[in-house]
């Protein structure tokens, strides 16, 4: 299957069935589709808790929406192959290559996601290396080390700067930690015909003003696309003219809360963690039920996050935290007990009623990335688009890979 092909059919899709993933269940008591698909919402809210968990995790095998909607199609299309690395024999065993000591600060799972993307950043002679926000330059130094050659990370805080120079230095990596706004007028100037820029999760708007500037200089780049709702744009803006047709021909526009969805699946956190969010979940949906009641108006009404560890410490504690940043007087006489065991029962209800989206996740990510490849391919580039690791590490696991023809 050609990228224009794969790219073409995830947009019908996309569009098709947007109705039914683009619809956010806790914001809905009854779901605007569930009138025109009775069956698939009973079947879901029929699912016991095991295969709830089981779907949430690997949403495409065995799934019970098939007989509702184009599972094996959506499978066929997010399948990519992992991209080679140079030299893969090498590759394997060039984690234990790496100084202990470099993985000082860094999250082990980061560290990973940094061996895994090393070989694949393909060097040609007389390339030069660039980091794209950079923070320490924990990447940089990695390819400084494999390459045998200095490497430029940019970063725009002075302070991960000035620490990551010095945690270079202290080593012995040849890295040069600049000082970059990437957004800011200018910042193509690290970029020619000769450099290939290299990016590990570079986040929305970051990776596209990337990109314009890979195609302005005619550079190689090696690009982990990652967050793409973090953008100005309220509504989103198709890179390839490829994409801007087929999101009018068929319909598709996205807004950038719907660009959220592509980043939505996470690797299965700590147990704690998994409770607290749930805990957190449970509480969010009783209280937008208390809300609605005491204001009168059915409608979901945003409220702010809370970061973990400064939650309330009892369900009524969080609802009047709630109603006060929202400016809601509650009444006296409040059933706590029994509302707060009507947001666990509606947190149950919206995790099955999730699962429709969990199986476009995928889809939208890959139809995103490769609207970025199509563009990089209009502009007279030779572009791939793979896997670096597997998906327990990250799911952010997308790779692309281009440099001018």
């Amino acid at each position: 299957m050609t990228h224009t092909e794969r790219f073409t059919q995830l947009a019908q899709r996309l569009a098709e069935w947007q109705p039914l993933w683009r619809c956010l269940p806790f914001q809905h008591p009854r779901l605007p589709w569930q009138s025109r698909w009775p069956g698939l919402a009973e079947a879901l809210l029929a699912l016991p808790d095991v295969e709830v968990v089981r779907l949430q995790e690997a949403p495409f095998i065995d799934s019970p929406l098939a007989g509702w909607l184009p599972v094996g199609e959506l499978a066929r299309l997010v399948t990519l192959t992992s991209l080679a690395g140079q030299g893969e024999a090498l590759a394997e065993g060039f984690a234990e290559g790496l100084p202990e000591a470099w993985a000082e600060g860094v999250g082990e799972r980061k560290w990973c996601q940094i061996q895994a993307f090393l070989p694949r950043v393909e060097v040609t002679g007389g390339e030069s290396l660039v980091e794209w926000c950079a923070g320490k330059g924990h990447l940089a130094r990695a390819l400084s080390h494999r390459h045998a050659m200095e490497v430029t990370a940019l970063e725009w805080q002075p302070a991960l700067c000035e620490a990551g120079q010095a945690m270079a230095e202290r080593q012995g990596a040849r890295v040069l930690l600049q000082e970059q706004d990437v957004m800011a007028k200018g910042a193509g100037r690290w970029l020619d015909a000769r450099t290939r820029v290299v990016a590990l999760h570079a986040c929305g708007d970051l990776h596209r003003r990337l990109l314009e500037l890979v195609v302005e200089a005619g550079s190689a780049v090696t690009l982990a696309p990652c967050c793409y709702q973090r953008t100005t744009e309220d509504i989103y803006r198709p890179f390839s003219g490829l994409g801007r047709s087929l999101a009018e021909a068929h319909g598709l526009a996205l807004e950038r809360d719907d660009l959220a969805l592509a980043v939505q699946e996470t690797v299965t956190a700590p147990r704690a963690v998994q409770r607290h969010r749930q805990r957190a979940g449970a509480w969010r949906l009783g209280f937008d039920r208390l809300q609605r009641d005491v204001r009168g108006v059915d409608a979901y009404l945003p409220v702010p996050s809370l970061a973990y560890g400064q939650m309330p410490e009892t369900f009524e504690g969080f609802c009047r935290w709630a109603a006060q940043q929202k400016g809601i007087v509650l009444p006296a006489g409040i059933d706590w007990s029994g509302l707060e065991a009507a947001g666990w029962e509606r947190q149950a209800e919206v995790a099955r009623l999730e699962l429709v989206r969990h199986l476009f996740r995928r889809p939208l990510e890959i139809w995103l990335a490769l609207d970025r490849l199509v563009f990089l391919e209009e502009a007279g580039f030779t572009a791939e688009l793979g896997t670096f690791c597997a998906r327990a590490l990250t799911p952010r696991n997308l790779l692309l890979r281009a440099r001018p023809a």
